[in-house]
């Protein structure tokens, strides 16, 4: 796995520390102070880790979470908030945190913690849907255990929908994520959907909005 990690905060202090404590260890990171550039970010390449400040001056940490584990749910995330009641916790763990840590917090307390989801990640590089394989250390896709010739674009398209299964992706997001079109028309998706299927892959066109794939 490639171990970066991203973080969101904006009291430069405690990035600071936090960046001290990543580069000790060797971990690859990027941060940020507002929600709009981290979720820019994403667009362009996904952390396996995201250390998350609950109050940003752009946002709210809690729904920067949930847009995460909607549109990027291989990435761990981690809460970092001055609410530290119980409640609080509960509210960021059911949105889909994989961790929450109080401020003020220990750095090797931290540090510990993220190692630990890079270990988790770790033990799942590979994830399934139906009789697809993806696995995220080889970036290779499978498909009932035959290994299937993709080139570069292909392959972040399936991963996408494999991310996704099962849901309805609209035309502009996959060009958006996958080709970084904001705007326009293009057959390019239409031949990427007609080359996979086929391979054999079940892709459903949803008309007048995208497509799904179906596992």
């Amino acid at each position: 796995m490639k171990n970066k990690v991203y973080i969101l905060e904006d009291d430069a202090s405690i990035c600071g520390l936090i960046r001290v404590a990543l580069e000790m260890n060797g971990i690859a990171f990027e941060s940020f102070s507002c929600c709009a550039d981290f979720l820019e970010a994403l667009k362009k390449e996904e952390p396996d880790v995201a250390l998350l400040d609950v109050m940003l001056p752009d946002g709210n940490g809690f729904d920067v979470l949930r847009q995460v584990k909607a549109e990027y749910p291989a990435v761990s995330c981690i809460m970092l908030s001055a609410l530290g009641k119980e409640e609080d916790k509960v509210n960021g763990l059911n949105l889909g945190a994989d961790d929450y840590v109080s401020k003020p917090f220990s750095v090797l307390e931290l540090t510990a913690r993220i190692n630990a989801a890079l270990r988790r990640k770790r033990q799942n590089s590979v994830l399934t849907a139906g009789d697809l394989t993806l696995n995220y250390d080889s970036m290779t896709i499978s498909l009932k255990g035959e290994y299937l010739d993709l080139n570069r674009k292909e392959y972040e398209l399936l991963k996408y929908f494999i991310e996704n299964a099962g849901k309805v992706l609209k035309r502009e997001t996959l060009l958006t994520e996958i080709w970084g079109y904001e705007s326009g028309e293009t057959r390019t998706l239409d031949n990427h959907v007609a080359r996979l299927r086929k391979l054999g892959i079940s892709i459903e066109t949803i008309f007048g909005v995208g497509y799904k794939l179906n596992v």
